[in-house]
C-alpha cells in the first residue's frame, strides 16, 4: 500500500468522510497546499499533548478543568448532563444555557454491553452526595437507551438532598440526539424541560 493510500485509509475512518471526501483531503494537503500539512501535522501533536479530559466534568479541556468549569460567571450549582462532547457543543452554541456540564461519554446500552462503569458517572455522582448540585437537567437522547441512562441517573439522586431533576423537553425528534438540533430548537427543549423530582 502506498504512503497516499495510508493517508487515504486513515482520513476515510474519521467520522462523516467516505472514500470520496478522505480521497479530496489527501490530495487538498498533498497536491493543493502542501505548506498547510506540517501545520496540521504539528496541531494534532499538540492536541494530542494537550487536550485532556476535565476532571470535573468531561469537556476537553487544555488544563484540569475546562474553560466552563472554570468560569465563576456560569451557574456552577446547575449541571447539564449531555452524552458527548459534540452535545455540549451544540448547546453551547444555542447560547441557552449558563449552568455547567457534565458528559457521560456515553449511554447505557446493556444490548452492546456499557454499564454503569464504561461511563463518566464518578464525578457527578460525587457532586451530588456532596451536596454541589441544585438542578440536574438531563439533555439525553429521546430513545430506550438515553431513558434507561436518565432512570439510573434519578436513582442515584441522594435522597436526602433537595436537588431538582428535570428533563430537556421535546422539540428534539424522538430518537434523535442533541447534536443535529438547531440553537432554536435546543433553546426550546431547554426551556420546556420538565420535572422528575
Amino acid at each position: 500500500m502506498s504512503a497516499f493510500e495510508k493517508l487515504q485509509q486513515h482520513l476515510k475512518q474519521l467520522p462523516g468522510l467516505g472514500y470520496r471526501s478522505a480521497e479530496r483531503i489527501a490530495l487538498h494537503l498533498l497536491v493543493e497546499k502542501p505548506e498547510s500539512l506540517p501545520l496540521l501535522v504539528a496541531a494534532l501533536e499538540d492536541a494530542a499533548k494537550n487536550v485532556r479530559r476535565c476532571v470535573r466534568c468531561g469537556n476537553l479541556a487544555g488544563a484540569e478543568l475546562c474553560a466552563i468549569c472554570s468560569d465563576e460567571r456560569r451557574n456552577q450549582r446547575m449541571v447539564c448532563v449531555v452524552e458527548h462532547v459534540p452535545d455540549l457543543v451544540a448547546l453551547e452554541r444555542s447560547g441557552a444555557w449558563r449552568g455547567i456540564y457534565h458528559v457521560l461519554h456515553g449511554r447505557l446500552s446493556p444490548v452492546q454491553g456499557v454499564g454503569p462503569g464504561d461511563l463518566n458517572f464518578a464525578p457527578l455522582l460525587e457532586r451530588l452526595q456532596a451536596g454541589e448540585v441544585d438542578e440536574l437537567i438531563l439533555a439525553l437522547a429521546n430513545d430506550v437507551e438515553g431513558e434507561a441512562t436518565c432512570h439510573y441517573l434519578i436513582e442515584q439522586v441522594p435522597a436526602e438532598r433537595s436537588v431538582k431533576v428535570t428533563r430537556i423537553g421535546f422539540g428534539l425528534p424522538s430518537g434523535g440526539g442533541v447534536l443535529y438540533a438547531d440553537a432554536v430548537t435546543l433553546k426550546s427543549a431547554l426551556d420546556a424541560r420538565r420535572s422528575y423530582r
